[in-house]
């Protein structure tokens, strides 16, 4: 294991040291109960994503949530999935309703190969006024009165109540054993599915569940036991793909091979595109530690071009994957090749100002995160972000908003109370000219952000569109966090051969477009995202604007002024006369759609290609004082909730809004 040339020394150690925490700890591995914590806790049961975790805390109510962070160990867990599953009953979970009249046990009975008695979780669901003890193989476990706990049994167990045993046979049933081949002459993404949805997977892969819940592997010539019995084999290759399928019945005993491949929607990489995922983590808590061999199997799997594994922290000081980090920093990972580039990157994370991502630096920073288990939020984001300048980094918040925001809502909307790591400091970094990209494709709300990011392209701020998953290789069930990099992605137009330094270089100069899988693109009198046109007043500019995908139903294209012509996405035209200083974007939109993984649905977004008049640059008085509005609100926030050790460090942070300020200030005495 330490002679794989994918595994040092040093990871090794540290992913046995991530074992060890997870058996200790469950799959938290030990963290602090903060938000974010108490969700993959609880995904472990629920399957889902953040649905299911609104529905969790909603029991805290309004002013509750402000003080989340302090309130979370007066939660009873198996109460909150109870609650939260509000009577569904999930396939990797069974559920014995103890009501007035009796005990009904309730399950989505598993298949099972041979005698193994299955392993599951019982939930104890009491709908009555007093206390009642059920005893499993011998041990009493007293549920409160309309309360709820969590046991783990196998279907093998003993469960008693009153005296009355509860027969688990509707657990699961046991099918013959088949065997099938899997072949596509490449490697893909799988998905192996029989009765109830229940997934098959190859020996030694994670049990993964994208966001539609749909089990998934990667690789190609992969041998796997299932049952003989009807199964539906799935293959896909990421976004640029369709979807190849096939229902089989294997005999009992029989080896099937099944040669299955999937068609190119569109061939990014021979447009001179490349498409990457900003935000990826390795290892972040969960059910299984991942080694490199894991991500090196997804990025050829998802045919993903750029893959950025970052090193960050959870709720305290420790950073996870920081021993790759510093082995593989500045470096391309083993697995990669002239279409595939991996690197090990980092996010710097503080929940009051928000989570910067950088890609392509040189060395480790000397700063990971700050704020956490009650330290003070010692210095502004920015203080982090220079740092990551200096060692080559390309640099972005990633999941930016959480709460929707339209297009004319006031910036306090924006700026919402509490610890909820939202990219409050952007306005202010981005003025400053010390971030290049916002995460506009993310996994919370896409809408605020894109809002968000208009108003800073409008105000003057030159920001490149990117994406970011936040995908997480060590969990398997949580909605988009277990969904597989790449689900959304920013693609750049890239000079010459991909390396990490051209593809940064196309974000830095805005070349980019980010998509949850519809291919756009975008072209104004010939040129395209991150361009700027030279103009003068009443000059007149032809826009063309078009989207490739079943996904996509919509087309915007949009400027300053907002939406200036839409339409159905297989092509879109428009003219611009010019009276000041611009830009233009196109936005491809759709519902819910099984190659997207978002909750929202389908979305594209392109940076822009700007506008300038007679050499001045857009700079829209709305969106100045919008941005100046946000940063006085900022303020207000840090003064409420900001943690600071002394007057030094509050005042570094306001002297950053004060800069700011001014240049925004500035481009209004230009207008």
């Amino acid at each position: 294991m330490l002679g794989d040339p994918l595994l040092p020394e040093a990871v090794a150690r540290a992913l046995g040291h991530y074992r060890a925490l997870r058996d200790r700890h469950g799959v938290c591995w030990g963290e602090d109960l903060i938000p974010y914590v108490g969700e993959v806790r609880t995904s472990e049961y629920l399957m889902g994503g953040h649905d299911y975790w609104s529905a969790c805390f909603a029991q805290l109510g309004g002013a509750a949530r402000r003080d989340l962070d302090a309130r979370m160990d007066e939660l009873d867990l198996d109460r909150v999935v109870r609650d939260a599953l509000a009577g569904d009953v999930p396939d990797n979970l069974a559920v014995l309703r103890l009501t007035p009249d009796g005990a009904v046990l309730r399950a989505v009975t598993a298949v099972v190969l041979d005698d193994a008695p299955l392993e599951t979780t019982l939930l104890l669901d009491s709908g009555r006024d007093e206390p009642v003890t059920v005893l499993v193989d011998g041990t009493p476990y007293e549920v409160a009165p309309y309360g709820a706990r969590l046991v783990g049994i196998d279907a093998a167990a003993r469960v008693v109540v009153e005296g009355e045993r509860v027969d688990l046979g509707v657990l699961s049933r046991r099918a013959d054993r088949a065997r099938i081949r899997l072949r596509a002459g490449f490697p893909c993404r799988w998905s192996v599915t029989g009765a109830n949805g229940q997934g098959w997977y190859p020996p030694g892969a994670p049990r993964a569940l994208d966001h539609h819940r749909r089990p998934y592997f990667h690789g190609d010539d992969l041998l796997l036991d299932v049952p003989a019995e009807q199964i539906t084999v799935a293959v896909t290759r990421g976004m640029e793909y369709t979807t190849a399928e096939l229902a089989l019945r294997p005999a009992p005993g029989e080896e099937r091979l099944v040669e299955l491949r999937p068609e190119r929607l569109y061939d990014a990489a021979a447009r001179g595109w490349y498409g990457g995922d900003l935000h990826v983590h390795l290892n972040w808590m969960g059910d299984e530690p991942a080694a490199p061999a894991r991500a090196a199997a997804v990025q050829h799997g998802e045919d993903l071009h750029v893959l950025n594994l970052v090193a960050g922290n959870v709720a305290g000081e420790r950073v996870y994957d920081r021993e790759a980090l510093a082995h593989w920093a500045g470096e391309d990972l083993p697995w990669s090749d002239e279409r595939h580039l991996a690197r090990f990157g980092v996010e710097y994370r503080n929940d009051l100002l928000g989570h910067v991502t950088a890609f392509g630096l040189s060395a480790p920073p000397g700063r990971f995160h700050s704020g956490f288990a009650g330290g003070p939020d010692a210095e502004p984001n920015s203080a982090a972000l220079e740092e990551l300048r200096r060692l080559g980094a390309v640099t972005g918040y990633g999941h930016p908003f959480h709460t929707d925001l339209a297009e004319d809502d006031p910036p306090e909307r924006g700026v919402a109370a509490g610890r909820n790591c939202s990219a409050r400091e952007v306005v202010a970094d981005a003025a400053l000219g010390l971030v290049d990209a916002l995460d506009v494709l993310n996994h919370s709300s896409i809408q605020a952000t894109a809002v968000v990011y208009r108003h800073l392209v409008g105000a003057g701020c030159r920001l490149a569109v990117t994406a970011g998953s936040d995908s997480v290789l060590s969990i398997s069930r949580r909605g988009t966090a277990s969904s597989p990099p790449g689900w959304q992605r920013v693609y750049a137009r890239v000079e010459g051969p991909l390396t990490a330094e051209s593809f940064a270089e196309a974000i830095r100069r805005g070349r980019t477009f980010a998509t949850t899988g519809p291919w756009l693109w975008l072209s104004v009198d010939g040129h395209g995202p991150g361009d700027t046109l030279e103009l003068t007043m009443g000059d007149r500019v032809r826009i063309r604007a078009g989207a490739i995908g079943p996904e996509a139903e919509r087309l915007e294209i949009r400027t300053g002024d907002g939406v200036l012509a839409c339409g159905p996405p297989d092509g879109l035209t428009a003219e611009l006369v010019v009276r000041e200083p611009t830009y233009v974007v196109a936005v491809a939109t759709g519902g819910p759609h099984p190659r997207s993984c978002h909750p929202s649905g389908a979305y594209a977004h392109t940076s822009p290609v700007y506008l300038d008049v007679a050499g001045a640059h857009v700079a829209r008085r709305a969106d100045l004082e919008w941005c100046l509005g946000w940063l006085d609100r900022l303020g207000t926030l840090l003064r409420e909730d900001g943690r600071f050790a002394s007057d030094e460090q509050y005042r570094a942070h306001l002297d950053l809004y004060r800069r700011a300020g001014e240049v925004y200030r500035s481009r209004l005495g230009h207008r």
